[in-house]
């Protein structure tokens, strides 16, 4: 359908088998050109190396996303090496499972950073260029249980009813300028790397769940993502879609 042709599309945390590399995947199927980045250089790479065989080979930008400094890397290397930004997908997110009354601060603290504040700070990175150019579009990965409670992931939830807010209040302060911001709220992705931090018996429970009895695929919820990128969504802007069924 080309419908992203000749855009230039960001996307984080895109190594591995999860959403960022499908979404990275389908936004150049669909016409765009991608930068890919991710805090595991090896895998980075051997995704760069995967994405081209669907196009040119994407320029691959390591970033760990809780250091501003990297963060300003990526987006400056993806100016240097394509002139402007027109879509940054934030996907980069961190779980865990822990009850409060046993969650130290520093599990607390690491998923808020990794899931939330990496998300204003690549934000906050791009939208100076795309201000400048009165254009653009971000679309944040966040979940359906930033209003769904789950035993043990207080600290996630917490963590992505934030970046709801983020993406609402942030929608109306560039509003004026072009920008459109939104979120898709997955609710559960299968994935190879779940599976190595899920048990069987969990997922098989909150696969359970759905209406379907199966978890999302990553091109499932990157199908979203593309929709939410392209211009077949240029009236919304601050709103948070949810990729799930009402018995999840």
């Amino acid at each position: 359908m080309s419908m992203l042709d000749g855009k230039i599309v960001v996307v984080t945390a895109a190594a591995g088998t999860g959403i960022g590399y499908s979404t990275a995947r389908r936004c150049m199927e669909e016409g765009a050109t991608v930068v890919i980045s991710d805090r595991h250089e090896r895998r980075l790479t051997e995704a760069a190396d995967r994405l081209g065989a669907h196009g040119s080979r994407p320029v691959a930008i390591p970033c760990d996303v809780t250091v501003q400094a990297e963060v300003d890397a990526l987006i400056a290397g993806a100016l240097t090496a394509h002139g402007r930004i027109d879509v940054l997908v934030n996907n980069a997110g961190l779980g865990g499972t822990a009850n409060v009354v046993d969650m130290p601060d520093e599990q607390w603290h690491r998923v808020i950073d990794v899931t939330l504040t990496a998300t204003m700070r690549c934000m906050r990175a791009a939208l100076p260029s795309m201000i400048e150019r009165g254009t653009g579009v971000i679309v944040n990965n966040s979940s359906v249980l930033a209003w769904r409670a789950q035993v043990g992931q207080a600290h996630y939830a917490a963590a992505k009813a934030g970046v709801n807010a983020l993406t609402r209040c942030a929608a109306l302060e560039v509003a004026q300028h072009g920008i459109r911001i939104n979120a898709v709220a997955p609710s559960l992705a299968m994935h190879a790397f779940l599976h190595k931090v899920t048990t069987p018996e969990l997922l098989a429970e909150l696969e359970g769940r759905e209406a379907f009895g199966r978890g999302a695929t990553p091109d499932e919820i990157a199908n979203v993502i593309l929709f939410l990128a392209s211009d077949l969504s240029s009236y919304m802007t601050g709103e948070v879609v949810s990729v799930s069924s009402q018995r999840a």
